[in-house]
Formats: structure tokens, sequence, C-alpha cells
């Protein structure tokens, strides 16, 4: 089978692209001896990837429950669920402790403490702490009363530097590493000058990552868009611009010489809707569109307009195409690009599909 067979739209995954971006990560990680990584698994969301990523069922992270069942099943059982959690959710991460699984969750909020405190079942948390993106997590100086309420259930702390996307060098991305860091170890080291135990120091996103100048006191890093990279966290230098891992297989539907565009049958559904063209240095609209070997033999082929099951692409040079041309196109996002699929087409460097994997969807 290779991609002339697949009905469109279809995700292709290639697998050189894919070993080039972990590659890129574990060199980075290894200037920082003792630093484990924790891959975030909340783009990829499959089995097959976690073989690569954190092979001999090393920790990951998830962000839903359903991954953390999906990935414990198939023997990664040192878990992160890197959401806020709620009480209705306690009894699904109980259950899977009770099962083998070692899943830790994280709360910023004391009444959540105190009653992760309470439950009878395996459950321990990390205490998250703001950082600086200003999503999930309390000031330092109140982790302190959420630590307190976790009580034994308390292994450490945990941030995410998410605003390390609004970096544009690699010295801005490293001012925000230094900030996640400082942050999320002065916090446990106050909890250490309290007399609470602390096993866990956990940071991260895939800029911070990379970027970091020091992870002193840092127990392990997260990060996860890495893997497949998309058309701005190329522009961010997450990784080569060339080297985003998955694209969006899609056939030429409609043509529109008047206006220079053709429709593609790749739409929002299957693309997302996600521009970050607030942040982005450039505006790749909803993606760029590629040729059938991934290449951006187009020029800027971007896609300008999504609707819910069409694609419309402005193509510079006047390229002529019929209905039924296959083409490529690489995601602004691929995070909730891939989450409109349900497996992964494998290519390696060509047409040829080398394997179909799963992925889990949904919570």
């Amino acid at each position: 089978m290779n991609l002339d067979d697949i009905q469109t739209p279809a995700l292709v995954l290639d697998l050189g692209v894919l070993r080039r971006n972990l590659k890129l990560m574990t060199d980075a990680l290894a200037r920082h001896p003792g630093v484990a990584l924790r891959p975030h698994m909340k783009t990829a969301k499959s089995v097959e990837v976690a073989k690569l990523a954190a092979p001999d069922f090393g920790p990951i992270t998830v962000s839903t429950l359903a991954e953390a069942e999906y990935l414990a099943k198939a023997g990664w059982i040192d878990q992160i669920y890197a959401v806020g959690i709620t009480p209705q959710k306690l009894e699904r991460v109980a259950a899977l402790n009770a099962n083998g699984a070692r899943i830790k969750i994280i709360t910023d909020d004391v009444e959540m403490a105190e009653k992760i405190a309470a439950h009878p079942g395996q459950i321990a948390a990390l205490v998250e702490v703001d950082s600086g993106e200003h999503r999930g997590g309390t000031v330092p100086e109140g982790a302190m009363a959420v630590a307190r309420a976790l009580g034994k259930k308390m292994l450490g702390t945990f941030t995410h530097g998410g605003h390390s996307y609004a970096g544009r060098t690699e010295a801005q991305m490293a001012e925000v590493a230094e900030a996640e860091r400082a942050a999320v170890v002065s916090t446990a080291q106050a909890m250490r000058d309290a007399g609470l135990k602390v096993k866990i120091v956990s940071m991260g996103s895939s800029p911070t990552a990379l970027y970091a100048r020091s992870l002193e006191g840092v127990t392990e890093v997260r990060a996860g868009v890495y893997m497949f990279g998309d058309l701005f966290q190329g522009q961010i230098g997450t990784h080569p611009l060339r080297d985003i891992a998955v694209t969006v297989l899609s056939s030429v539907i409609g043509r529109r010489p008047d206006r220079g565009t053709v429709l593609l049958d790749a739409g929002g559904l299957a693309m997302s809707k996600d521009r970050s063209t607030e942040a982005a240095p450039k505006d790749y609209g909803f993606g760029l569109m590629l040729d059938l070997d991934g290449n951006p033999a187009f020029g800027d082929a971007i896609m300008r307009r999504a609707y819910q099951e069409h694609g419309e692409v402005l193509v510079p040079g006047g390229e002529t195409f019929r209905i039924g041309d296959k083409v490529r196109v690489a995601p602004n996002h691929t995070c909730m690009t891939v989450a409109a699929h349900t497996q992964y087409h494998v290519v390696d460097g060509s047409r040829e599909v080398i394997g179909v994997w799963d992925r889990v969807n949904h919570w």
C-alpha cells in the first residue's frame, strides 16, 4: 500500500522525521545529567509512538484518563495525569492504581487536596505551581497550603512553562526556562524546609526543555509537541521547520483558477481551525500544502480558509491540478489536527505505507 491507495483525508506520519525530533530532545536533555525525560503523550496518544518516545516503558505524561488507561494497559504504568483533577475522577485513577499502575495527579486547590487526602485509594499528587503562564497552578506562596492539605499523598511540585511559546530566540526560551525552574524548585525547597517530603520536581514544555541552561533542582522534564512538530513550533525553533512529522493527506476536489485557489477535502474537521496567528512569526493560515512526497513544491501554498469539510488553498505560480490529485498539508497546530483522526499511516521518507498505527481519542 502507498499513499495513492488511501482515502482522504488521512494522517501521515513520517517515521524518519519522528526519530530525528526524538533525538533532538534526548540530546538536549543529555546536557543535564540526572534529569529524566517524561514524554507527554497528549499529542501522539499512540502505543507505537510511546515505544519510541519512552522505550522500556519509561515514565510518561498524559492529558486524559483515556490515554492513561490505554497506555497503562500496554505497559506504561508510571504516569502523570497533567490536568487538574476533579472529585469525580478520583475513583477512576484509584482503579488504575489498584491494578498496578502508578498514576500521579495534580492539583492547585486546597479543597481538592483535602478530597485527595481523604480518598481511601492509592492516589498521590503533585502541587501545581504557576511559573508564569497564568493558566493552572497556584502562586508559589500558596503552594504550601495545598501541600499540607495533601498530607502523606503529596509527592512534590509541578509546573508548565507554556508561555515559552511566545519566545522567538534561544535566549528568550532560556529566560522562560529559568523562571519555570526557579518557581518549581524554590517551592519544593520551601516544602522541604517545612519538613515535607518532596520526591518529584517536574517542569516542562518543548521549548524550555530544549533551551534550558540549567535544570538544577529539577528531577524531570515533560515535553510533547516536539515529537511531531508543526508550522508554529518550527518557526519558534522547537525543531527545524522541515521536520514536521505529521501531515494530512488530502485530495483536490475543486479548482478555482479565477481566484488562484484549489479546494481540498481536508477542512476544519481534518486540520482544526487553530491558527495561532497572533503569536506566529508568519501566518500559515490553517496549513501549508505540500506535494505527495511531503515537499514544499508549490511555494507558499497556504490554506487560507477552512470550512467544515473544505480547505481552500491559495496557490502561487498558477500550478494546475486535476480533480483527485493528492497532496499533503503540514498543520499549523499538530495537537489539534491529529485529534480528529483515529490512526496514522506511517511512511519513512517515501510514499510506501509501512504501517498503520492506532491512537486513542476522547477522555
